[in-house]
C-alpha cells in the first residue's frame, strides 16, 4: 500500500510515525503502514456468498450457500484471540460480508474488543439503516468496489444496477457519517475510466480512493492478459499522482493510495528526484518504515472455513485452519517452512528482484503473482514495471 497522497503531497511526515513509536497498537490509521513491529492487519473473508458476479474476484464468489463457513461463536473466538495477538485491524470481506446475518454482531465483538472494524463491499446492500447501524457499532471504514462508470463498472461487476446501488450505499454512508472510500482494480479493460473516478470523488466529497493492481487469483486469473503493460503502468500511477497534486493544489485533501504493487515506492521517489524535490529524502524514509509487501508477515487472511493465508490471495495454500490453532499460533510457528521465508522475503527472491537495490522497500513485491505467471513463487513479479537501469545498485 502506497500513499501517494502520503508521500507525494506530504500529509506524513517521517516524524509522525516516530512520535508514536512505530507501534501498531499506537499508531492512528492512517500510519499504520510505518509501524515498526508489523503486527498483521488480518483480512476475514467471513462468507464466500455474493450478490455480484465480479469477473475479477479472487475467492470464487458465487449467491448460493457454502458450506463450513465459521459460525457466529467460532468467529468471536477468532476475533478474540486476535485482539490478544495485538492485531490492529480486522477486514471483513467475502464474498459480499453484508449477505452475511451476524456481520454486525461480529464486527460489534470486534470494536469492543479494541480492534479498528472495517469492511470490504460492493455497497449495493448498503441501506440507509444498515449505514446506521453499522455507525452505532463504531465500525472505522467502508471501502466500497466500484471499476468504472456505470456501463464498464456493471460489465465487470456482472448485474446491471451495480453501480446505481453502490453510489446508494456510499450516500447512505455518508449520511450516517461513516468514513467511506472507493475500491478500483487497475487492468487494460478500465484504467481510461480513472478519470472519471478522480471526478466521482470531487462530485460526490469521497474522501478516500484506493487503486489496486491486478493481482492473478481467482477468477482474476483469466484476465492476467488484459494486466496493463509496463508503460501503460507507469502512464497511470503518472495520471494518479498527478491528478492527487492537482486535488491537494485546490485545497481537496484526498486520500489516495495505490496496492498491491510495491514497485510503486521507488518510482514515486524517482520521480520525486527528478522533479528536485526536497521532500525526497523524507519519502525514501516513509518508504524504509513501510517495507513494501507484508503477505505472511504485516497482512494476513482467515478464509470463510477457518484456513489461514498469507493474504486474501493466495488461496492455494494455508498454514492451517484457525477451528484446529489460534490465529497467534499458526502465524508465529516458524516450524512451516513457508512461514519462515515469508518473514523475510529478501533472502529467498530470485533474478532481478534479488539484484534490486530497492529490495528493502518493495519487499520482493507480489509472490502470489509471480507463482501464478511462473509457477516459481520466489520469482521476479511479473508487474514490476521498473527498469533494469532503475533497479541497479
Amino acid at each position: 500500500m502506497i500513499g501517494i497522497s502520503k508521500l507525494y503531497c506530504g500529509t506524513v511526515e517521517p516524524s509522525d510515525a516516530l512520535r508514536y513509536g512505530r507501534q501498531s497498537g499506537h499508531l492512528p490509521s492512517h500510519l499504520l503502514q510505518f509501524s515498526r513491529d508489523k503486527k498483521p492487519v488480518v483480512v476475514w473473508n467471513m462468507t464466500r456468498r455474493c450478490n455480484l458476479k465480479c469477473v475479477h474476484c479472487y475467492a470464487h464468489a458465487r449467491d448460493e450457500d457454502f458450506p463450513d463457513e465459521l459460525s457466529t461463536r467460532e468467529g468471536k473466538s477468532v476475533l478474540d484471540n486476535l485482539a490478544e495477538f495485538g492485531c490492529p485491524v480486522v477486514l471483513f470481506s467475502g464474498g459480499e460480508p453484508m449477505m452475511r446475518p451476524d456481520l454486525m454482531e461480529l464486527a460489534s465483538h470486534a470494536v469492543g474488543k479494541g480492534m479498528r472494524a472495517v469492511i470490504s463491499t460492493n455497497g449495493t446492500l448498503i441501506t440507509p439503516a444498515a449505514a446506521q447501524q453499522l455507525k452505532e457499532i463504531g465500525l472505522s471504514y467502508v471501502g466500497i468496489s466500484l471499476d468504472g462508470m456505470e456501463g464498464v463498472n456493471d460489465r465487470f461487476r456482472g448485474v446491471r444496477g451495480a453501480f446505481r446501488k453502490a453510489l446508494d450505499g456510499i450516500a447512505a454512508c455518508q449520511e450516517a457519517g461513516i468514513k467511506v472510500g472507493l475500491r478500483f482494480t487497475m487492468n487494460r479493460l478500465n484504467y481510461r475510466e480513472i478519470p472519471a473516478i478522480f471526478d466521482l470523488l470531487e462530485e460526490r466529497d469521497i474522501p478516500r480512493v484506493c487503486f489496486y493492481h491486478l493481482v492473478y487469483a481467482g477468477r482474476g486469473s483469466k484476465l492476467m492478459d488484459e494486466d496493463l503493460s509496463h508503460e501503460e503502468t507507469r502512464t497511470v500511477v503518472d495520471l494518479i499522482i498527478e491528478r492527487t497534486d492537482d486535488l491537494h493544489r485546490r485545497g481537496k485533501m484526498k486520500e489516495v493510495l495505490t496496492v498491491d504493487n510495491h514497485a510503486d515506492g521507488p518510482y514515486l521517489y524517482l520521480r520525486m528526484l527528478r522533479e528536485g524535490s526536497l521532500r525526497a529524502s523524507d519519502v525514501l524514509e516513509l518508504l524504509q518504515m513501510n517495507e513494501g509487501n507484508n503477505s505472511g508477515r504485516g497482512i494476513g487472511c482467515i478464509s470463510w472455513d477457518g484456513r489461514v493465508h498469507a493474504d486474501q490471495f493466495w488461496r492455494d495454500y494455508s498454514f492451517g485452519n484457525v477451528r484446529e490453532r489460534p490465529f497467534s499460533e499458526i502465524w508465529t510457528d516458524l516450524s512451516n517452512p513457508l512461514m519462515k521465508q515469508l518473514k523475510d522475503k529478501k533472502l529467498h527472491v530470485k533474478g532481478r528482484c534479488s539484484r534490486c537495490r530497492w529490495l528493502d522497500i518493495c519487499g520482493g513485491n507480489f509472490r502470489v503473482r509471480a507463482e501464478a505467471a511462473t509457477g516459481d513463487l520466489w520469482s521476479p513479479d511479473p508487474a514490476c514495471y521498473l527498469t533494469d537501469e532503475e533497479i541497479a545498485r
